[in-house]
């Protein structure tokens, strides 16, 4: 891996949304796949620490995230997935949160899960299969209604309030956080606030006119929500791609 100085400056180039070397980006790789592979697949993260959901490259987006919550390492974030695709910026996004070592459940629960300890035994070092208890923790979403239903997105399922609850009890937690769903307010809770959406990509595709939120917590695990709206176009930097597909939406 790089020197120190090496990884301080490819840092500030990204921040810059300009790419390092093809060789840099491999070795940034290389050395995020070991720290990965040794991860548990359930992490124990400390508090204080700012929760985020969807980014979808929208790079101008996180860097006003940043501006807002906080900049790192002064602070601790989590987020929840999404990072690509969607956005102008998807390379550069991902490479800076890589650089970062910034590295919750994004999509939802699963009818094969019921403990954290399942979650655990899980071999997430592969493609997501296209249904299994994977695909669901990353494609579910919440419904208001009860037990599981089929869901529209082809993958995953729907899960209603008593799911929540019986999984929340069986685990001894209080809240599911989770990403995953455009959320126009910036954050929305589910079921008595046992559930809740965090949606980080304001102005999602550059055209959905949402605002986007992050949530703080801190030591005592007190909750607090900064919502932001989308990097100023003054801020952003010219594409030279071609405009995002329809089908994206």
């Amino acid at each position: 891996m790089a020197e120190i100085s090496d990884l301080d400056r490819q840092i500030e180039q990204l921040r810059r949304c300009e790419l390092i070397k093809e060789s840099e980006v491999k070795a940034l790789c290389a050395k995020a796949r070991e720290i990965l592979v040794e991860e548990s697949n359930v992490q124990r993260v400390d508090s204080p620490v700012t929760v985020c959901g969807d980014i979808h490259g929208q790079f101008y987006d996180l860097k006003e995230l940043f501006r807002v919550g906080g900049d790192v390492p002064e602070t601790n974030y989590l987020f929840m997935g999404d990072f690509v695709d969607r956005g102008f910026y998807s390379v550069e996004t991902f490479l800076l949160l890589l650089a970062l070592k910034i590295f919750c459940v994004h999509g939802g629960l699963s009818p094969s899960i019921q403990t954290l300890d399942q979650i655990r035994t899980i071999d997430r070092k592969q493609e997501v299969p296209h249904d299994g208890p994977m695909c669901d923790l990353l494609w579910s979403d919440p419904e208001d209604t009860t037990g599981w239903g089929v869901s529209p997105r082809g993958a995953g399922y729907l899960f209603g309030s008593d799911v929540v609850a019986q999984f929340n009890a069986a685990n001894d937690i209080d809240m599911i956080c989770r990403a995953h769903q455009l959320v126009m307010e910036g954050y929305k809770w589910h079921f008595n606030e046992t559930v809740l959406t965090v949606w980080s990509a304001p102005n999602y595709c550059y055209r959905c006119g949402n605002v986007a939120a992050i949530l703080e917590l801190d030591e005592h695990l007190q909750k607090d929500f900064i919502i932001f709206e989308a990097a100023p176009q003054e801020t952003r930097g010219i594409p030279s791609k071609k405009p995002v597909a329809d089908y994206f939406l």
